[in-house]
């Protein structure tokens, strides 16, 4: 049967930077691109990402992956990282800001405490994701369907106590986001944000079951807290090439989360 319509649903062949890459939402979100064809370069602080990199090269072959070892506050070193792939490939056409760290920022810290906090939450959550796409500007100005996504959260819709410096960087990768749509749009590079809610990741790992199921049923449309797949699929869904039209948005992936009142 003729196909009616256009546009591409496909990234097999797409070249994909992606950080924070060795657990939670990164991992899966390169399992992912690579699962559907992709090339992907991971990134991050840690060295489990070389158990994704095993994982994708076992099952796609070592082509199919690049994985490095990169804390992205490490400019120099991010830089390097990302040109080298880029270099490598000749274009990148996606690029995933997803790393990025939760720590307690209440005001009743001491200063020390609260600066070092405030400090490294935004340097890793909000300035490297601008670095990162500065970097990889070059590269996806030579894609003909360059994607920028970068991972914030309903956190920056919503709000906890305590938490000030992570709420304060994920708002500020909306607003990032949103900026860098207009900058970008005469390029034809998309640039749009997704706002995941409660995920079982890492960064959740420490709260009780028991603690989880009551946050689900008491705040979750769905009651249940998400798998990290399912963010990852909302991310593909913002790269494909069809999504041609798509940018500057911040696309809650929470469960309903932000729409719930009672």
């Amino acid at each position: 049967m003729k196909r009616l319509s256009r546009l591409s649903r496909s990234v097999a062949g797409r070249r994909v930077v992606i950080t924070g890459a060795g657990s939670g939402m990164g991992r899966a979100t390169a399992h992912l691109f690579a699962d559907e064809g992709a090339t992907v370069c991971i990134l991050d602080s840690s060295e489990s990402v070389f158990i994704t990199r095993d994982e994708i090269a076992a099952a796609h072959g070592a082509g199919a992956v690049v994985a490095g070892v990169v804390d992205v506050t490490d400019t120099p070193r991010l830089r390097s990282a990302i040109e080298s792939f880029g270099s490598m490939t000749g274009v990148v056409d996606v690029l995933v800001n997803n790393a990025g760290i939760s720590r307690p920022s209440p005001l009743g810290f001491d200063d020390d405490s609260f600066d070092e906090a405030w400090n490294r939450t935004l340097a890793i959550n909000l300035s490297a994701y601008a670095r990162a796409i500065r970097w990889t500007l070059p590269f996806l100005r030579a894609s003909d369907a360059g994607r920028v996504v970068n991972i914030a959260s309903t956190e920056a819709i919503v709000a906890t106590a305590g938490i000030s410096a992570y709420s304060a960087s994920k708002a500020g990768v909306t607003g990032l986001t949103r900026s860098l749509a207009v900058e970008l749009g005469p390029t034809g590079i998309t640039v749009n944000c997704i706002c995941p809610g409660p995920i079982n990741t890492g960064m959740t790992a420490g709260i009780p079951d028991e603690s989880k199921d009551k946050y689900a049923r008491r705040r979750v449309a769905l009651r249940r807290y998400a798998d990290p797949e399912e963010v990852a699929h909302m991310t593909l869904n913002l790269c494909l090439p069809a999504m041609s039209f798509v940018t500057g948005a911040s696309i809650p992936v929470d469960g309903g989360v932000t729409v719930r009142h009672t």
